[in-house]
């Protein structure tokens, strides 16, 4: 079962800025992660579309925000209301709204590093975490500041 957190980030990384890879650019690939997450795979456009305004709204800096505005189904079971996902697309937005909804929503967010913007949830308890991995973007990060603070300071 995946949580909420774990299928908006996986959507949100079916781009790959690092290796220059989108798994949007196969459909075949598309079938397949929709199919792992036990969703029906949208069309590649309206897929693309929702992507890119949930990056930007999470903070891609690549790309435009923009408003999105698709339909979600609700619907009155014994175990209470639901949000009706039949496709990829549809699940990832009733997961993003119950993220929402928790509070949670401003726990997703893109790594600066200009060289990854790779999505991630931030699971810290004050919300303050700025790097996908520490070990390797705020590695790096921190590594080309005190190279540019070292180099001031010989200058």
């Amino acid at each position: 079962m995946h949580t909420d957190a774990s299928l908006v980030v996986a959507f949100l990384n079916t781009v790959d800025i690092e290796r220059g890879d989108d798994l949007l650019d196969d459909p075949d690939l598309w079938r397949r992660w929709a199919e792992d997450y036990g969703v029906a795979p949208n069309d590649l456009v309206e897929t693309r579309t929702a992507r890119d305004s949930l990056r930007a709204a999470v903070g891609d800096p690549r790309l435009p925000a923009r408003p999105l505005d698709l339909p979600l189904r609700f619907s009155l079971t014994d175990a209470g209301p639901a949000l009706v996902t039949t496709d990829a697309v549809a699940a990832v937005l009733a997961a993003a709204t119950r993220l929402a909804i928790r509070g949670d929503w401003v726990r997703l967010k893109i790594c600066p590093a200009d060289d990854c913007l790779w999505a991630f949830y931030d699971e810290s308890r004050n919300r303050s975490r700025t790097w996908c991995s520490m070990r390797v973007c705020g590695n790096r990060e921190k590594a080309r500041s005190w190279r540019a603070r070292a180099a001031a300071v010989h200058n």
